[in-house]
């Protein structure tokens, strides 16, 4: 294996650089980073060299979509049971886990380059949405509370939505009780929310959705006051309902419980997608759907066979994306059940394709993140 410190593809750099999240862009650029990317995982990483060796991949032949699509895809659950990366130990800035407290977890690694081309992207998607802010916000965090060494990475990436506008006052609903052990305050969230309310500075919630849901059932329970929180707050939902699909509603109905309850529109809610195995940012827009970005292709592959399947059929989540030189992951496939549609078929204007999330693919006991936070949810 080569040094890890040579200097990354100028192609993989230059596609990474590209600051306006949904310019159309011609497919030789994506191409060369991919089959550039490809070479260096090849000679960086030992176990994805025989990876491609397996599957008989001769990168150089790499000349269209349809072979990058064609590329050995790496499973999200493949990284819960092995630690894979194409960088030295002494190159990591940053090493996330995908799930809570309890089941196993994704491993994943991240380099310099990585992790701030990931946040500069994310940073690029959310205020073209127009999400930042100069103006100092309360935060209601729908997540696990920090503490030194959690390396959950909702909570990681929940601090980082907290940096696209000052923190007046942030409330963690996943309250720290000891080191791994964590409760969600329920009275304390509903508090906040009131205590919000009664303040100049606008309000953003940001997290599991069913964090909400919860809170705005139990305000109904209790037979509050709707409130209404200050212009411009916002909702920013990450993750999903996981452990309490069984009591999940749909999103038309919680948009409708958000703006009652809460007096914010369905304009101000962004829903969310990404994973530790793949950080590149799917911001939804005013319509409620999640854009793909100029940063990567979305393949949706065959639940039997993993073969890619045409637009508007239902299969297997599948990720193309050049951004990531410290792991293996540039082609990864995901649990989730998902739908692609063409672009230009979204009525908020932006004209890429988008895709829906349609729920997770089997019955394993691996948990996500929020499956791990449903079980400290109240039943």
């Amino acid at each position: 294996m080569l040094d890890s410190k040579q200097m990354i593809p100028p192609s993989v750099a230059e596609f990474c650089a590209i600051n306006t999240p949904y310019q159309a862009l011609e497919d030789r650029v994506f191409i060369e980073a991919m089959r550039d990317l490809t070479r260096w995982h090849q000679q960086h990483c030992a176990w994805y060299a025989a990876y491609l060796q397996m599957h008989q991949i001769d990168v150089e032949a790499i000349q269209s979509l349809s072979d990058l699509e064609n590329l050995p895809c790496v499973h999200a659950n493949f990284l819960k049971a092995h630690e894979i990366k194409s960088i030295a130990d002494e190159e990591v800035v940053l090493h996330l886990t995908s799930s809570g407290t309890t089941g196993q977890k994704s491993q994943v690694f991240f380099d310099e380059f990585t992790i701030s081309h990931a946040r500069r992207m994310a940073h690029d998607a959310l205020s073209a949405r127009g999400f930042f802010s100069l103006e100092p916000a309360n935060y209601v965090v729908n997540a696990f509370e920090p503490y030194s060494g959690f390396k959950v990475g909702t909570s990681n990436t929940n601090q980082y939505l907290m940096g696209f506008a000052p923190v007046a006052q942030q409330f963690w609903t996943l309250r720290l009780l000891a080191e791994g052990k964590h409760e969600y305050d329920a009275f304390g969230t509903l508090q906040a929310l009131q205590d919000y309310a009664a303040c100049k500075e606008p309000t953003r919630i940001i997290g599991f959705p069913a964090f909400l849901h919860f809170a705005l059932e139990r305000m109904a329970q209790l037979e509050m006051s709707p409130l209404k929180l200050p212009a411009n707050s916002w909702v920013v939902f990450g993750g999903g309902w996981k452990g309490h699909a069984d009591r999940a509603i749909s999103k038309e109905q919680l948009l409708a419980n958000i703006e009652y309850w809460l007096g914010i529109s369905a304009s101000h809610v962004i829903e969310t997608f990404g994973s530790v195995e793949h950080s590149i940012p799917y911001v939804g827009c005013s319509e409620q759907h999640l854009h793909v970005p100029v940063w990567s292709k979305v393949v949706i592959r065959d639940v039997q066979n993993m073969r890619p399947i045409s637009m508007g059929n239902t299969g297997f989540l599948s990720f193309l994306s050049p951004y990531i030189t410290s792991a293996p992951v540039h082609s990864v496939v995901m649990g989730d059940l998902a739908r692609l549609h063409p672009e230009n078929s979204c009525g908020c204007g932006n004209p890429t394709a988008w895709f829906e999330i349609l729920g997770r693919a089997g019955t394993s006991s691996n948990k996500s993140c929020a499956a791990a936070a449903a079980e400290v949810l109240p039943r």
